[in-house]
């Protein structure tokens, strides 16, 4: 009777094994370079120190998220390994740091490397290497671009959008008015000065004044004077953090008040309107794309109960003012989920075909109807924002989310 019971059984754990292997539970899992049974390896590059170095608060709040993903079990019972290197935001540094995470370190990708001219300098390695370079912590326009650099994707709406969305508001509120614009006179300025033209059309010609600086330059004093004389009513100032407090400065100084436009990049109320003086900064425009974590209108809200929640538990000492912990935070949630979506199959190619999937993606921290969306001819993750105006001592959010995708 043993021996029929023990036939039996097996008969039973063959007919299991067939059902499995046709049910796909045996399906194959799939490794490239570090990503294993137990865990993932991420590579960094951030500017821990040098020039930028207020940017790394973006890779310890990357770190911090991943720490609480890893406490809650990790990706699919993985953990997650991230091997976060200084570059001093200086272009031959990050060369040496993408070689040593990939050639050394064996990353599965690099993520959310922080700097336009620091990821430029990695870019072709990246691609030739067919390492993802994922989520590029800059809004240079040039990561996307899927047909030449398929291996590298952008994260943050990109300037030339931004722009498109200056753009639209202004056709909208002052079809009239007559347009100056600072930029500074390299990849970041161009790229807002051409996605502004783009974004005006046939109405261009509302620009009656282009003007250059150099980031070398001291001051900008005397491109401002030159703009108000040009007869501008509308002063839009693609400018740095600290050009766009002199900008504020010098307006003010020679009883200059056009309707004036800031980008996103130079937002903060801490690093640029305090210094230029509040007083003076009242009205002034810009665009977001993040919720503020200094703003108590969002203390009630769901996904930033979430943020302070794990800012208390995984990151107490972060400063939940600083925008770039709202950012580093958004970007982390966009890693794990397309991480998420790989399921066992890790390898650099589904890595990125995953990336390039994302549909109606809300990460905790990001404004209430923005979503992350990507398509394989579409690297650029997110392309809306909502205008602000500078109110007391706080940004007011107003009017709808604009897109900035062209209307075809």
């Amino acid at each position: 009777m043993a021996v029929v019971r023990s036939q039996v059984a097996l008969l039973w754990a063959a007919l299991a094994l067939c059902t499995a292997t046709s049910s796909g539970a045996l399906a194959q899992k799939k490794y490239d370079s570090g990503a294993s049974d137990a865990e993932i390896k991420i590579g960094n590059i951030m500017p821990y120190s040098g020039p930028a170095s207020a940017y790394g608060a973006i890779g310890k709040t990357e770190e911090a998220y991943f720490n609480k993903i890893n406490a809650e079990g990790g990706i699919n019972g993985r953990k997650i390994k991230f091997i976060s290197y200084d570059d001093a935001y200086s272009p031959p540094k990050t060369v040496e740091q993408a070689r040593k995470l990939v050639e050394s370190d064996g990353v599965l990708l690099i993520f959310g490397s922080l700097g336009t001219s620091t990821n430029s300098a990695i870019r072709k390695y990246m691609n030739e290497k067919k390492v993802p370079q994922l989520f590029v912590a800059s809004g240079a326009s040039k990561w996307n671009d899927p047909r030449q650099y398929p291996w590298t994707m952008g994260w943050q709406p990109n300037y030339a959008s931004e722009a498109r969305i200056y753009a639209k508001y202004l056709m909208k509120e002052k079809p009239d008015g007559k347009i100056g614009v600072l930029y500074q006179n390299d990849d970041f300025g161009k790229d807002y000065l051409n996605g502004l033209k783009e974004g005006l059309g046939a109405k261009a010609s509302m620009i009656v004044l282009e003007e250059p600086y150099s980031t070398s330059e001291p001051a900008i004093d005397e491109h401002v004077v030159k703009l108000k004389a040009s007869g501008a009513d509308v002063f839009i100032s693609i400018t740095t953090p600290k050009f766009t407090a002199q900008g504020i400065k010098k307006a003010a100084e020679i009883n200059w008040h056009p309707v004036h436009i800031i980008s996103n990049v130079s937002a903060s109320v801490g690093g640029v309107l305090e210094p230029a003086g509040l007083e003076i900064s009242q009205g002034v425009l810009s665009a977001s794309y993040t919720k503020d974590g200094s703003d108590p209108q969002w203390n009630a809200d769901d996904g930033m109960k979430k943020f302070y929640n794990f800012l208390a538990q995984y990151e107490p000492k972060a400063n939940k003012l600083d925008a770039g912990v709202v950012y580093g935070y958004a970007a982390a949630q966009t890693m794990v989920k397309v991480l998420q979506m790989c399921g066992d199959d890790l390898t650099r190619e589904n890595v990125m075909k995953q990336a390039a999937r994302l549909k109606d993606f809300a990460p905790d921290t990001l404004l209430p109807g923005i979503k992350i969306n990507t398509a394989p001819d579409d690297f650029a993750p997110i392309e809306q924002l909502q205008m602000m105006r500078f109110k007391g001592r706080k940004w007011e959010l107003f009017g709808d989310i604009i897109s900035s995708e062209m209307s075809h």
